[in-house]
């Protein structure tokens, strides 16, 4: 690491993070709408993106500053055992083809805003609903937590905020500037300030991906000399550990692990309410399933990001953090100013996901959790008062845990919540395609895997974690190791299959389904498809 800071990097670093919060408060006007006081248009920008913008948006949302700075981290750290989020995010697009545009179809239809509205309109069960904002919400903090550690680790390599034994706050103020801008900007321009900012935040990272993977090869002799040391170094480690902790291959050992971690990752990622929230912005099913078809350029993207962890192994990046590794490798191979451009690029992608999934945790409580169970008479102009104010304190419980907390504590917590995302599943995408499921039959099975997998985790240590260690476990009956997520779906789908049958048999009151089949495949232009909801119905008693 470069002794003091890195004035010239850091410089290009600020002008890029000016640039961006300009557009953030000018995105306020950006498609103006008549009435603004709604969650339809500060949560969901007005539901009027096209392809190109959902495209942006839906990348800037998936695509984070902690995919930018784990992915490789990973693979820097257990060699190709961290490439399954290349396959995870191939898995993902087939997956949501399949039911996005339904969603997207029966929202507009209705006035959904979150994924919890749906579930309640279809099942007709506050307590279902209110399993799902809750699952959200937890799942999505941390995943919030980790864009500001992000941020944090290229303001250390830079060497902004002081060593070890600066004051917290003169350490801190960096981040806590960055998190004040990132607040005011969302809560003035809701949706639009970070579909506006993904158009700058792609552009670079995609300019950084292609510079790096021509420019850093050449400086360390060529992919043959980069995997060569790579394998060196892991066959070291592994003489070291006594058995094959990493290498340029997965072992057989780790192959349940690797598939499963993979499979039950392309599961849960649009789970997440930041997802939803982005997919549901679109002005059309058609926008959807031309974003399904086009969204794998990005995992084109990722597989090359990946292979960073190759060479900064090749370049004998030491770190005691592995988040450090490729902002170090950055700094170490670039010259300043375009380490400026890339550490920009990663401070760039944690803020555009950050707002969006702020948003979209404040949409849930307030759709969800306060119209629901505190107002149920809350106009559309206080629902909305609600949602920004919710996602000032989201942003700040998100900026106090990275602050008061160890970052793989940080790391783990996320792990966690792709665990429980997982679980809302069977009533989401279930209830997408069919009735046939027994609201008390899915709650109960959320409880089982929720359980199930929080219990699962805490019992996992690491070399540095007693509780939480990891995301990976023995398959009951199985006996391989697999990743914890998915063992908990199963039991999940499972218990719902089995209370099914019987509440059924028992004649248990089902609920009311306020949806059609014909719900499912409208499309915007269609009558009766509410595209903007006047504000008499807007998120009025029964409405969800």
């Amino acid at each position: 690491m470069k002794d003091g800071v890195n004035g010239v990097a850091l410089g290009v670093f600020i002008f890029f993070f000016v640039a961006v919060t300009v557009m953030g408060f000018l995105a306020a006007r950006w498609r103006r709408a008549e009435n603004e006081a709604s969650l339809d248009e500060w949560g969901l920008g007005g539901r009027s993106f096209g392809t190109w913008v959902t495209w942006f948006l839906l990348g800037g949302d998936l695509y984070t500053a902690y995919t930018f700075v784990a992915v490789p981290a990973a693979i820097y750290a257990a060699g190709a055992a961290g490439f399954f989020a290349v396959p995870y995010t191939i898995l993902v697009y087939p997956l949501i083809f399949t039911f996005l545009p339904r969603l997207w179809s029966v929202s507009h239809k209705h006035g959904y805003v979150t994924t919890s509205d749906f579930v309640r309109g279809r099942f007709g069960s506050k307590g279902l609903s209110l399993a799902v904002a809750v699952t959200g919400i937890l799942a999505t903090m941390p995943y919030i937590a980790l864009q500001l550690v992000g941020i944090q680790a290229v303001l250390d390599v830079m060497g902004v905020g002081g060593g070890e034994n600066t004051h917290w706050f003169i350490k801190d103020l960096p981040l806590l500037i960055a998190f004040a801008v990132l607040a005011a900007y969302t809560y003035s321009s809701g949706l639009r300030a970070p579909a506006l900012i993904a158009f700058v935040k792609d552009g670079l990272i995609y300019l950084v991906i292609a510079v790096a993977i021509i420019y850093i090869p050449i400086k360390l002799g060529g992919f043959d000399d980069i995997f060569a040391k790579a394998g060196e170094a892991f066959s070291q480690k592994n003489e070291a550990a006594g058995k094959p902790v990493a290498g340029l291959a997965p072992g057989e050992a780790g192959q349940w692990g690797y598939a499963t971690l993979a499979l039950g990752s392309a599961l849960a990622l649009f789970m997440y309410p930041h997802s939803i929230t982005a997919t549901l912005s679109s002005r059309s099913r058609n926008v959807i399933r031309r974003n399904t078809t086009i969204l794998p350029l990005y995992s084109l993207m990722l597989g090359l990001l990946a292979l960073l962890g190759f060479m900064a192994i090749a370049a004998g990046i030491k770190v005691d953090n592995g988040q450090l590794a490729i902002p170090q490798l950055f700094e170490n191979m670039f010259p300043d100013w375009f380490a400026g451009v890339a550490f920009a690029a990663i401070g760039i992608g944690a803020l555009v996901p950050a707002a969006i999934m702020s948003i979209a945790a404040a949409n849930l409580f307030t759709r969800n959790i306060y119209k629901d169970f505190l107002k149920p008479d809350a106009t559309p102009e206080q629902e909305t008062k609600v949602s920004k104010l919710v996602s000032l304190l989201v942003k700040v419980g998100a900026l106090a845990f990275v602050l008061t907390m160890d970052k793989t504590v940080a790391i783990n917590f996320q792990l966690l919540g792709g665990i429980w995302i997982l679980q809302t599943m069977p009533a989401l995408v279930g209830g997408l395609f069919t009735r046939w499921f027994h609201r008390w039959a899915l709650l109960a099975g959320w409880a089982v895997g929720m359980v199930y997998g929080t219990v699962a985790a805490y019992g996992v240590a690491s070399p540095t974690q007693a509780h939480f260690g990891g995301s990976s476990k023995e398959i009951p009956g199985i006996g391989e190791i697999g990743y914890i997520g998915l063992t908990a779906f199963v039991l999940n789908v499972v218990v719902t299959v089995v209370l099914t049958f019987v509440l059924n048999a028992l004649k248990a009151p089902a609920g009311t389904d306020e949806t059609s089949p014909s719900d499912y495949t409208a499309d915007a232009g269609d009558p009766g498809v509410a595209t903007e909801l006047p504000p008499a119905t807007a998120g009025a008693p029964g409405s969800h």
